[in-house]
């Protein structure tokens, strides 16, 4: 039985990527996102770079009901997977009080309950050879006043999958979490990094080079991966500087930026 490459948040700049690298290697997919006609039009756009075997569900992954559909659709196909590459994340960007309770709720969802969920079912789905591949940030390694709630699910995707890495080697299934800076995805994005100069500048990366450089160390077993030099230098100073001049410092830097989910 052939096994398939679980991608989420497939249609984004990032799961693109994933998706386009994943095909060249000839890996068969198994894609979800929100929108039924993205999917489909991803799924075409794909099978012209390789001829894999290609299935997809749109799912919207804050939903308990979606995700459970889902995964009745992918029992009942019996499909098994060699890798899960977790890539969906909501980057909402304000002060916790300016939150709606649904959108705390949502980001959270997304971000942490879905990862969560889905990659334990899929664990109990595995072929031989499992590999986990999970998209946290560098905006997890550090609390970050103005930019709390992303900050803290990103932070505890990067606790779990470490772990992970750790508790699941007996069973043979290699585990890597990357942290990426900025990526230029979609415009409001690419405006962000514009915004922040020469930081945003040294530390943003294409979706192809997350995608390309993430698989390799996947492939390699790596615990944790930090796409760019810049990147991996500012973790360091990150750790070793006074926890409140970091944290006055972000709480500065990202006192005006808002931005909400699409």
């Amino acid at each position: 039985m052939i096994a398939y490459t679980f991608i989420s948040g497939a249609t984004g700049g990032i799961g693109k990527a994933f998706s386009k690298e994943c095909v060249k290697k000839g890996y068969n997919l198994f894609l979800t996102g929100r929108s039924q006609e993205k999917l489909e039009r991803l799924k075409l756009e794909l099978l012209k770079i390789n001829n894999v075997e290609i299935d997809y569900f749109a799912c919207d992954i804050a939903s308990p009901d979606d995700r459970s559909k889902m995964l009745e659709y992918i029992d009942k196909k019996g499909y098994l997977f060699d890798r899960i590459i977790n890539v969906a994340g909501v980057d909402i960007q304000k002060p916790f009080l300016e939150y709606t309770r649904e959108k705390i709720l949502f980001q959270t969802r997304v971000n942490v309950e879905a990862t969560i969920d889905l990659t334990y079912a899929l664990l109990n789905k595995r072929a031989l050879g499992l590999e986990v591949l999970t998209i946290s940030s560098m905006s997890g390694v550090s609390p970050m006043p103005n930019f709390a709630l992303y900050s803290a699910t990103k932070s505890l995707l990067t606790n779990l999958f470490t772990a992970l890495h750790y508790e699941l080697k007996k069973d043979k299934i290699k585990v890597t979490v990357v942290l990426p800076g900025g990526v230029y995805t979609r415009e409001d994005i690419i405006e962000d990094i514009k915004g922040q100069g020469i930081w945003g500048k040294l530390s943003a990366k294409t979706p192809e080079f997350v995608a390309r450089k993430s698989l390799k160390a996947l492939s390699k077993n790596k615990v944790k991966y930090i796409p760019g030099f810049f990147n991996k230098l500012l973790n360091f100073l990150m750790k070793i500087a006074p926890k409140k001049l970091v944290l006055n410092f972000i709480e500065k830097r990202w006192r005006n930026n808002r931005k909400d989910a699409f």
